[in-house]
């Protein structure tokens, strides 16, 4: 493979292709004249074809000078936006910050957390991409997102996993239903019950699946959805049970529309933090982002159980 054009050969190569004289192409790039004309004919050698006809003093492109102004123009182009770009931010203040995270997140802890981000880093552009556990480390990985918020995976020397907080998962049913009333789900019954899922691919049921299978239960052909929402509108509906934190449900659980009973005697509990690559130095504006989660994950578990905060 040929190495790429020179770009200060391709830079001269665009001044000239405008204003069509060697004198003047000079005086703009406080070089010689002979020093252009130089460069022009290494270029041309180095593409193997004339870019110029020279008549007198009048200079023209030919065919595939023409074509090559097209492609020199775009790539000059972006080298200036990556230039713009890189000089903006190096200025105080601005920056980026690019996160993985499920919906359920996206939906109930981030608000106020992006609000408050702003407030301190006006000018930090921030972009979110959704996915599942094991959907954002991928994106971290790929590099498409500098900072992945999740339930806990298996240990993975590459990354570090920063502890955010700690909730518990519940069956949620509808008030219509029989363990309603008394808030116990009695052993026997979960095998016969229409379970409503989300994602079969998330660490969320595979953290379910094997709570029941440690109990020697299996759920009955569970429904699988895409959609919390969904979701609870079916179990509203007492179409089927779920197993999910209360805390997706605040309002339905505070209206009475879904009513939350607990797994039993032994808990279900998830750990949610950050993932970043290990010994990748944390910006001040990732490190205010914990802070905020952390702080935000106090108010969005204090209308349910008292939270495990773990603070790091």
């Amino acid at each position: 493979m040929k190495p790429p054009l020179d770009s200060r050969q391709l830079y001269a190569f665009v001044r000239l292709a405008h204003n069509g004289s060697f004198t003047q192409t000079a005086r703009d790039l406080f070089l010689t004249q002979s020093a252009i004309s130089h460069s022009m004919r290494a270029l041309e050698e180095d593409i193997g074809c004339r870019l110029f006809d020279r008549l007198g003093k009048k200079i023209t492109l030919t065919q595939a000078g023409e074509h090559l102004l097209q492609h020199a123009e775009r790539v000059l182009n972006e080298m200036h936006v990556a230039r713009d770009g890189i000089e903006a931010l190096g200025k105080w203040g601005r920056s980026r910050l690019r996160l993985g995270s499920p919906a359920s997140l996206c939906a109930g802890l981030l608000p106020p957390v992006i609000r408050s981000f702003k407030n301190e880093f006006p000018r930090c552009d921030i972009r979110i991409e959704g996915g599942h556990a094991h959907g954002v480390i991928r994106l971290l990985e790929e590099g498409r997102v500098d900072l992945a918020l999740t339930v806990e995976l298996p240990a993975d020397e590459r990354f570090e996993f920063l502890p955010l907080f700690t909730d518990e998962l519940a069956f949620l049913v509808s008030p219509e239903h029989p363990w309603s009333q008394n808030s116990i789900a009695p052993r026997a019954e979960i095998p016969k019950q229409q379970f409503i899922v989300y994602d079969k691919s998330s660490r969320t049921w595979q953290l379910i699946d094997e709570y029941f299978r440690e109990d020697g239960h299996s759920l009955n052909a569970p429904i699988e959805l895409g959609s919390m929402s969904a979701i609870k509108e079916l179990v509203k509906l007492n179409l089927g049970v779920s197993v999910l934190t209360p805390w997706v449900a605040t309002r339905e659980l505070a209206e009475g529309s879904l009513v939350s009973v607990g797994l039993g005697r032994r808990k279900l509990k998830r750990q949610w933090g950050v993932i970043h690559w290990r010994g990748r130095r944390m910006s001040l504006a990732e490190e205010t982002l914990i802070r905020l989660c952390r702080a935000a994950a106090v108010e969005l578990l204090a209308p349910h159980a008292a939270p495990e905060l773990t603070q790091g």
